[in-house]
């Protein structure tokens, strides 16, 4: 299995594919897991994370068991069993490599201090299997993860690794559900990624108690305002629904989609059939005008009113002997008899189509 270690150097302090604009993540018990809450409690940790030795015996059971249990060229099995190739180290092993990495740079020690934490990963990606399917996609996010820990973990703070990378694993899992869960992003503010955690869970909880779990309730539970909670109760009920779903049969049998439903929000059918006729009508009445010129006003006409090329007023200046500026003098009275011929035979359509 190949790690890309080349990540922990160009890897940035935010996640990219979170908007800058957007407010803190919170998980499931509404804990913030911004960059600066993580940071502040991976701090408070301690030793006494329960992510350590037993904690990962167990992980390394359930990646054992879930190994056998899938067929050999199942790629999450094939992680599985390779993650297992890793030996865990002990605490000062992974001080000294830790500073090595947070001194000089060693990418890698850092390449060690990631691959030893893998089945930590999968642990805490177990927990969140049935809120996304896919369990290999949120190992891999929960990866990005534990090299984001990597890279900004303090050996000198007497924290362990795995008490510090949990909390950015849970976080880039967390967030990886939450703009994945539908194909339109649920959760866009501090309140409704809260909801999208907890409305559920509220709402059971009251109806439990025997509670009516009305939006006031439920927001005033979860701090957050009562529009979100009506909103975000709304979005979750409802489903994605395509828009080339077949609705129902046209009057001809054919299948009637929500597309075909929508107006657009360019000019009606009836619009642009109105305004090619009127284009026609005006090509045929410009070139009836055009014929009953002479001279110099019919080389203007066919060479410069019309032409697909046409000439500039310079070049018709030298053809007739004159100025470009009395060309453009033509040029305009021209055009000032053209549209009042126009008018006089299709009326108030002409100011219609030189508006539009």
């Amino acid at each position: 299995m190949d790690v890309r270690m080349s990540e922990l150097e160009t890897l940035p302090d935010e996640d990219e594919r979170v908007d800058d604009d957007e407010d803190t993540l919170v998980d499931d018990e509404g804990t913030d897991l911004s960059d600066e809450a993580l940071e502040a409690e991976a701090d408070s940790a301690g030793d006494e994370d329960k992510t350590s030795g037993k904690a990962e015996s167990k992980a390394a059971k359930a990646l054992a068991k879930a190994g056998g249990a899938i067929d050999r060229r199942d790629p999450l099995a094939v992680y599985m069993r390779d993650a297992q190739r890793y030996p865990l180290l002990s605490r000062e092993e992974e001080h000294e490599l830790a500073v090595a990495y947070f001194e000089h740079g060693d990418t890698e020690a850092a390449r060690k201090l990631v691959t030893s934490n893998l089945r930590l990963v999968v642990k805490i990606a177990y927990d969140y299997r049935q809120a996304y399917k896919n369990l290999l996609d949120l190992v891999q996010e929960g990866n990005i993860g534990l090299m984001q820990a990597v890279k900004k973990y303090d050996p000198y703070r007497g924290v362990k690794l795995s008490s510090y990378a949990a909390w950015w694993i849970r976080a880039y899992i967390l967030r990886y559900i939450l703009n994945n869960h539908r194909l339109v992003k649920l959760g866009t503010t501090q309140a409704q990624r809260k909801l999208f955690f907890n409305l559920k869970k509220e709402k059971a909880r009251l109806a439990a108690q025997g509670i009516d779990p009305t939006p006031e309730r439920i927001a005033d539970k979860l701090d957050v305002p009562v529009k979100d909670v009506i909103s975000m109760d709304r979005r979750m009920a409802a489903g994605d629904a395509s828009l080339d779903a077949p609705l129902r049969g046209a009057d001809d049998g054919r299948p009637v989609s929500r597309l075909d439903m929508m107006s657009g929000n360019g000019p009606g059918f009836d619009e642009v059939i109105a305004d090619e006729e009127l284009g026609d009508m005006l090509k045929d009445k410009i070139h009836e005008y055009g014929a009953t010129l002479e001279g110099r006003e019919r080389v203007i006409f066919d060479k410069r009113l019309v032409a697909e090329d046409p000439l500039t007023l310079q070049a018709l200046g030298d053809e007739f002997g004159v100025s470009r500026e009395r060309v453009r003098q033509l040029e305009k009275r021209l055009l000032s008899h053209m549209k009042t011929f126009l008018r006089k035979e299709l009326g108030e359509a002409v100011d219609v189509y030189e508006a539009e």
